[in-house]
């Protein structure tokens, strides 16, 4: 099992390529705000979630997802449940 921050740094190397202005990245950030994705790029990013993680991730819980740290915690959590 994966802990949240292994899960988080997993994330920012996902994200990192597709946000090459970003110096830092942190868990409060949000993905459309801050991070400037667009629906294209985050569900680009969802496909690799659930590769890199050999998860599905139901849409239903996209609303709840704002930052990254609510990504990883979402991911979290459905790795705990399976």
């Amino acid at each position: 099992m994966k802990s949240y921050e292994e899960i988080l740094n997993e994330l920012f190397d996902l994200i990192r390529p597709m946000v090459p202005n970003a110096k830092e990245l942190s868990p409060e950030m949000e993905l459309v705000d801050n991070l400037g994705l667009d629906s294209m790029k985050v569900m680009n990013l969802l496909q690799e979630i659930e590769d890199q993680f050999d998860v599905s991730i139901p849409l239903n819980v996209l609303p709840d997802v704002r930052t990254v740290g609510d990504l990883a915690q979402k991911i979290h959590q459905i790795l705990e449940s399976e």
